[in-house]
């Protein structure tokens, strides 16, 4: 527009960016002090404060602290399952495909904080049910993926595939955990590996 007004579409965009911008600062701010003082010692009006947003805006975006855990793990969920995703072929064999997923979360796992908030503090606030579910909604879907397509050349005849990626899941995160807290990656790789050769060659 020439009269230099802005037109109701770009208002509402600029408004959704707005928004968009205070839900990432209070994620941003909630995971530091999380990360570094743990769930039960922080509390919202520090959130507030370390964002640079009003309480208001808060309570807008989340219906209270614990829906913003659950918003911050779902969005640690989407990050890990994105890098696996992006570093998986399902050209390669079955063997090989699982072991590049598992390099790629632990990498993922690897990023500050992201263990202590997946593995420990998630958990404990969200229950085991729902970090089950938002686990199947993103990095436990690709593993399930993957045990259906090993399946499909061949392995694990008659074996449950769900019960599996739920053991394989609890295997993986004990795993990340001890590597986040400085255990020798390369020897969980290699752990990792002929753990999951005897079980896609079975």
């Amino acid at each position: 527009m020439q009269d230099g007004k802005s037109s109701p579409r770009s208002a509402r965009r600029t408004q959704a960016e707005r928004r968009a911008e205070t839900r990432k600062a209070l994620l941003n701010a909630a995971r530091a002090l999380i990360v570094e003082k743990g769930y039960a010692e922080t509390g919202t009006p520090e959130i507030v404060k370390a964002a640079e947003v009003t309480r208001g805006a808060l309570y807008h975006h989340f219906a209270d602290k614990a829906d913003l855990m659950r918003a911050l793990v779902q969005q640690e969920a989407e990050a890990i399952a994105e890098e696996i995703d992006a570093r998986t072929d399902t050209g390669q064999t079955p063997l090989d495909a699982f072991m590049s997923g598992a390099k790629a979360y632990f990498s993922a796992m690897s990023v500050a904080g992201r263990a202590k908030i997946m593995l420990l503090e998630g958990p404990t606030v969200l229950g085991p049910a729902e970090m089950t579910e938002i686990d199947r909604e993103t990095g436990g879907a690709t593993l399930l993926e993957g045990l259906r397509h090993a399946a499909s050349h061949g392995a694990l005849a008659d074996v449950p595939l769900e019960p599996l990626a739920d053991l394989l899941s609890s295997a993986f995160d004990r795993a990340a955990l001890a590597i986040a807290n400085g255990g020798d990656r390369d020897a969980y790789e290699t752990a990792t590996r002929t753990l999951l050769a005897g079980i896609l060659t079975a």
